[in-house]
């Protein structure tokens, strides 16, 4: 009988969620929908010194935000909770202890002197000091100590961890074989492996030793992770042949990297090429990061660039609904090598979105911003919008698009005026308002057809007309069909800001 489908997205709270994050959390949540499995949260927080006040919330405001909640977590659908690690501390110290009793893991007393000691003098011979199967017999550890022995040390409180034995050359097979579901067949030869810490001094177990038996324990089908975690795998697939249990399928995912130049994609990139890394805002007393939300972009549009870092569905479609990408996606789809991460093509993602929205739905995310700058209503608003929103990436950029629509212009773009404002163009602009002066019917197609008729009867040129119309109407040259303009602004605004340019150049 196939596993119901489980997956799980485990950030820690030490700060803002990384868009890399997110994008890990995209895929857990497709793969989820489109097997009709359950997408759960689990917050690691068992490093308590990196834990950052407000970081867990902001998680999942931002995984609400995109659209991908969790079916599961915190308070939500509790069924394998608790769902933070810091509250199920008793719950590791167990199984920590029954890997020692099977003779699977060990206490090690070393302390972090003694431990420098045996560095410094590996590298004195040009060796690296890992501690493993070659040395714990030589170290400070309960191999080495009688039952009674340890007991002793036990009471007295000795502080110690607890490492896993990574490698028995008596027992264990040389190498660890998996099966990534994106990388394919993958090997780890055991010998060259630590012997890693699964519980610390302070009571608290690693990430290692947590992560996996919180995964056992939630009913995990598979772990969709980072690269930067592949390394760990031989450590983890060891972890669940030592306890017995059935591993989940693992898949690690891609690295995001930088726009210019190598590496992966950091917060330096972002600060330094001016776009975001994080969905949303983050403040401290003494930092500042910027947030896709709070720069303009819809969180569908967040989630469409996402999903094509590292994945596509095997056509030239770049649009996807998350409808459309829970249904198309597939594991087998996702590549080995980086993504290369486009500032510029997601601002061009946010336009097309932008594009598609009604007008009526941007006019009212926009009317807000007009009116910190004037008075208007809906109606004008969603008529301007139809006419300038095709030049727009974000709502924001709507006012320098269409603020003429609005105010007056009081200035006029001075190289245009030299260009276009000759010593006949006020007479010509007289005339022309008596003939808007007559218009009845003032709608653009009306008027465009009252003033060429004009035009050809005095024989001007469109060169000396248009062009001092629209600077006289916009103060620039700028904007949508000129008629467009002078119907949205009707016939008094128009014959006023003609008059007005007249005085004025």
């Amino acid at each position: 009988m196939t596993k119901p489908v489980r997956v799980r997205f485990a950030p820690s709270p030490t700060g803002p969620l990384h868009i890399g994050g997110v994008r890990t959390a995209l895929f857990n949540y497709l793969f989820a929908k489109k097997n009709n499995g359950t997408f759960y949260v689990r917050i690691e927080d068992t490093d308590q010194n990196r834990f950052v006040e407000g970081a867990e919330a902001y998680i999942f405001e931002a995984l609400e935000w995109l659209g991908i909640a969790p079916d599961e977590t915190v308070g939500v659908n509790e069924k394998f909770g608790p769902y933070r690690q810091s509250e199920r501390k008793d719950v590791y110290k167990q199984y920590a202890d029954e890997l020692v009793a099977a003779g699977k893991a060990y206490y090690a007393f070393d302390s972090a002197e003694d431990l420098d000691k045996q560095r410094a003098t590996a590298e004195a011979a040009g060796k690296t000091f890992i501690y493993n199967w070659e040395n714990r017999g030589t170290l400070d550890t309960s191999i080495n100590l009688t039952e009674e022995e340890l007991n002793t040390r036990l009471a007295k409180g000795d502080p110690f961890v607890i490492r896993f034995k990574m490698y028995d050359a008596t027992t264990d097979a040389e190498t660890i074989e998996a099966t990534d579901l994106i990388r394919g067949n993958v090997s780890f030869k055991r010998a060259l492996l630590d012997d890693k810490v699964l519980f610390k001094q302070d009571g608290l177990p690693t990430y290692h030793l947590a992560n996996i038996v919180d995964d056992h324990l939630m009913e995990t089908s598979h772990v969709i992770r980072g690269e930067e975690w592949l390394p760990s795998l031989p450590l983890h697939i060891a972890l669940y042949e030592a306890f017995g249990w059935d591993a989940p399928e693992f898949a690690h995912l891609p690295l995001i990297m930088k726009p210019v130049g190598k590496g992966k994609l950091s917060k330096r990139d972002g600060d330094k090429l001016g776009f975001p890394v994080f969905p949303l805002d983050w403040k401290t007393a003494d930092s500042f990061s910027m947030g896709y939300r709070e720069q303009g972009y819809f969180p569908e549009a967040v989630v469409n660039f996402l999903a094509l870092l590292g994945w596509n569905d095997g056509t030239d479609k770049e649009l996807f609904s998350l409808e459309e990408l829970i249904a198309a996606f597939d594991l087998s789809r996702v590549n080995k090598s980086g993504a290369k991460f486009d500032p510029e093509k997601n601002k061009w993602f946010n336009h097309q979105y932008l594009q598609e929205k009604d007008d009526a739905e941007i006019a009212t995310l926009f009317l807000p911003i007009v009116q910190s700058h004037t008075t208007s209503n809906l109606e004008t608003v969603t008529k301007v919008v139809s006419l300038v929103k095709e030049r727009a990436n974000f709502i924001t950029d709507l006012w320098e698009l269409s603020d003429y629509f609005f105010v007056t212009p009081t200035e006029y773009d001075a190289k245009a005026s030299k260009k276009q404002w000759k010593e006949q163009t006020p007479e010509i602009m007289k005339e022309l308002i008596a003939i808007v002066s007559g218009i009845e019917e003032f709608t653009s197609t009306n008027t465009e057809t009252v003033v060429k008729n004009w035009l050809q009867e005095k024989g001007y040129g469109f060169g000396q007309v248009m062009p001092p119309l629209r600077l006289s109407l916009v103060g620039a040259m700028k904007g949508p069909h000129v008629f467009d303009i002078v119907e949205l602004l009707g016939k008094e605004e128009t014959l006023l800001r003609i008059q007005k340019a007249i005085d004025t150049l």
